[in-house]
């Protein structure tokens, strides 16, 4: 447009000179038809302009419409996301006391919808709230309990004390906001002992409740 105008004030210049001068140089006419046709041309340039825009604005709303539709199938993906399972210790009996913090591998597992849970570890797979429940057994004299790790901070503690060789349980449960990749896991403390066998007396399990 702006060469456009350019010519069209060069050409009106020329038409002043022509007008000056009778001999050399175009003639009015002639330069009347040139002035015609560069404003053909600056119109068909308007018209190529717009429908460049046209164009444009086309495929931004075709691109917008698009993310809308991969944005409406995650959501509708998250909102299908199940997730759920349920684990017991083991059949071995006693489990510790060892000499350190020990993560519980919960073996036996019956239930895991959505396959969150691997070799004692749970993994969020959206971002959402969450409920975590346990069930810990001891059959021995001394202590007997669990830490619950949100990654690799400690977010809880139960703890009890045996006095004989009875069947003890203690059973507790959370419920957490957790992120994408987030790991919940239990852990037994050092010196304290716990038990399972075919009866599934040690448990853990969870399930999401909603995404977020």
């Amino acid at each position: 447009m702006r060469v456009a105008f350019g010519l069209l004030v060069l050409l009106l210049g020329l038409c002043g000179s022509g007008a000056q001068g009778e001999s050399g140089g175009l003639e009015m006419k002639e330069l009347r038809d040139m002035v015609v046709m560069l404003k053909v041309y600056v119109q068909m340039l308007q018209h190529d302009n717009s429908e460049m825009a046209r164009r444009l604005t086309s495929s931004e709303r075709e691109l917008l419409d698009s993310m809308k539709r991969i944005d409406k199938l995650k959501n509708l993906n998250k909102a299908n996301t199940k997730v759920a399972f349920y684990t017991a210790l083991t059949d071995a009996g006693y489990v510790g006391p060892f000499t350190t913090d020990t993560t519980l591998k919960f073996s036996k597992v019956f239930t895991n919808i959505g396959n969150a849970y691997n070799a004692g570890f749970f993994k969020a797979p959206v971002k959402g709230v969450y409920y975590f429940q346990f069930t810990m057994c001891g059959h021995h004299t001394g202590l007997m309990g669990v830490y619950v790790y949100k990654n690799n901070q400690k977010i809880m503690f139960n703890v009890e004390w045996k006095e004989d060789q009875l069947y003890k349980y203690f059973t507790n449960s959370v419920i957490l906001e957790l992120m994408a990749g987030d790991e919940i896991h239990l852990a037994l403390p050092a010196t304290h002992v716990l038990y399972d066998d075919g009866s599934n007396q040690s448990t853990f399990s969870g399930a999401l409740l909603f995404p977020l």
